[in-house]
């Protein structure tokens, strides 16, 4: 026996989102036909609106509203001007933002270097990193913060050797243990990026 047809395109329409298995669509959609009228309403808006109404930063390439473009980081001149720090995506410029520690410029790639994925350097926002370091001269120092797996790691590295002919400083993020770990449960790669990475007291 089938669903009806509009709970069947439901559970459909679920399972396209990630890590959204058949079994989870099935709770989650009868979840939504529990839902009081107005949250569904509310919901199906802000879907709608999220397509519609938001863009990438012009500057940056970082998620913002359609009206406000350059973003908000981009507009604040009270920033440091001379440092920019590359992410994969806005959800990492979020959690930046809320350590309240980093004060500089983004760049979002809105993606990562992934020769198995068929994703190469012009398929990213890189170009446009290319191009504004090149118009803005105060820009002294790239950080690059992608994420520490084989397609981040390969991102890096071709910044690295994109970068630095033109005579900009490029860090890489410090990985290893985190605070409150203990040596003996971590892996050897994380002890190694942590041997690699450590700094002077």
């Amino acid at each position: 026996m089938q669903y009806p047809e509009p709970i069947a395109k439901l559970i459909d329409n679920y399972t396209k989102l990630p890590g959204i298995g058949p079994k989870t669509a099935t709770r989650l959609a009868f979840y939504t036909l529990g839902m009081d009228n107005e949250d569904v309403e509310s919901f199906s808006k802000s879907l709608i609106s999220a397509k519609k109404d938001l863009t990438f930063c012009d500057t940056c390439g970082m998620i913002t509203e359609k009206d406000m473009n350059p973003c908000i980081i981009c507009r604040d001149k009270s920033r440091n001007q001379g440092t920019v720090f590359v992410v994969e995506n806005s959800r990492d410029v979020m959690a930046m933002e809320n350590t309240r520690d980093y004060h500089g410029l983004y760049h979002v790639l809105n993606g990562v270097i992934s020769p198995s994925a068929g994703t190469g350097p012009e398929d990213i926002n890189l170009p446009s990193l290319v191009r504004r370091l090149s118009e803005h001269e105060e820009i002294k120092e790239v950080i690059v913060g992608t994420n520490a797996n084989a397609e981040g790691e390969a991102t890096a590295m071709y910044l690295a050797r994109l970068l630095k002919p033109a005579g900009i400083k490029v860090t890489r993020l410090a990985h290893g243990l985190s605070v409150g770990s203990d040596i003996d449960y971590a892996d050897e790669l994380t002890l190694i990026k942590a041997v690699q990475g450590r700094t002077e007291l």
